[in-house]
């Protein structure tokens, strides 16, 4: 997909290394994190344009992917948002297997629909959009092809 490309990774030591884990194991360690469903997002930086890749946890909204932009209740929105945001094709990696997609800010009525399949999974995000005045994305990744 991204062929030669370097990807960076999230700085974030504790990230850094599941991201680690997870691709030199083909998703089969880190897939699950603490019990929950994770994905790898690769998205491309605004400046200079480099290759970004984190760890995200995820949901599905029937065949769609579903990641949440909640930086823990920060006041800012995470850099992985900023990027799709300025460049909605990513590139996702699930388990073992990994594809091309197109990232979307869910509407107003797909994220009040989504928002609970979400803190289902990890309820934190409710007490993290309590902790912001910033309205918490909810994105959708929808497959290519």
């Amino acid at each position: 997909m991204n062929g030669n490309v370097e990807i960076h990774d999230n700085p974030a030591d504790w990230v850094a290394e599941h991201i680690k884990s997870y691709v030199a194991t083909n998703g089969e360690d880190g897939h699950e994190w603490k019990g929950v469903p994770t994905l790898l997002l690769t998205t491309t930086g605004r400046s200079p344009g480099k290759m970004r890749r984190t760890a995200l946890i995820y949901g599905r909204d029937s065949n769609r992917y579903v990641v949440v932009a909640s930086k823990g209740g920060h006041v800012a929105h995470p850099a992985w948002y900023l990027n799709l945001s300025a460049n909605p094709a990513v590139e996702v990696q699930v388990g073992g297997e990994k594809f091309t997609a197109t990232a979307t800010t869910a509407g107003p009525g797909d994220k009040a629909r989504i928002w609970p399949v979400m803190t289902a999974i990890w309820p934190a995000y409710d007490e993290y959009q309590t902790k912001t005045e910033r309205e918490i994305p909810v994105v959708v990744l929808e497959r290519n092809g």
